[in-house]
């Protein structure tokens, strides 16, 4: 498996692993993901098999914002690439490739790279059903959070260095 990091020729694939993800209303459309890109590609972190096709990745922007807020999912002029924070908005694996450790193998990329950039930490909202999935990398729930996004409960957690 091939990791890198994200180009403006990635979107449409990364805006069909997301549809395959998430539901309509919690998917990032093509436009947020065009946004995204031209703002913090580098940010992206990509998986693909061995033909090159993208099966996974995790994407966000850095901010010296504490919180993850629905604002920042659209909004990629926020990024700022000297921020404290690393967010992370998605962590997709394609349903076929699912339970074979890719979106570890690419959390445990986005948080190297995050420490190597002298970040504090990083931070996601997630389902209380993956509460205990990123408490394994280290995330700490900080309880519900104020995201609305998608019209569902999300969790806040953090973890700090």
């Amino acid at each position: 498996m091939k990791i890198r990091t994200a180009t403006l020729n990635d979107l449409d694939a990364l805006t069909a692993v997301e549809a395959e993800c998430f539901p309509a209303a919690e998917a990032a459309t093509k436009k947020d993901f065009e946004n995204r890109l031209a703002y913090y590609a580098d940010h992206f972190w990509l998986m693909f098999d061995e033909n090159d096709k993208l099966i996974a990745f995790v994407d966000g922007m850095v901010t010296d914002e504490a919180d993850l807020t629905d604002e920042m999912y659209e909004k990629g002029e926020m990024h700022n690439e000297n921020g404290a924070w690393q967010m992370i908005f998605g962590v997709n694996t394609i349903p076929s490739c699912r339970k074979k450790g890719y979106a570890g193998e690419l959390i445990k990329a986005a948080i190297e790279d995050a420490r190597k950039q002298g970040r504090k930490g990083l931070v996601l909202t997630c389902k209380d059903k993956l509460i205990h999935y990123y408490a394994k990398f280290g995330f700490v729930n900080e309880g519900v959070s104020p995201s609305v996004h998608g019209n569902v409960v999300w969790y806040q957690m953090r973890l700090t260095f």
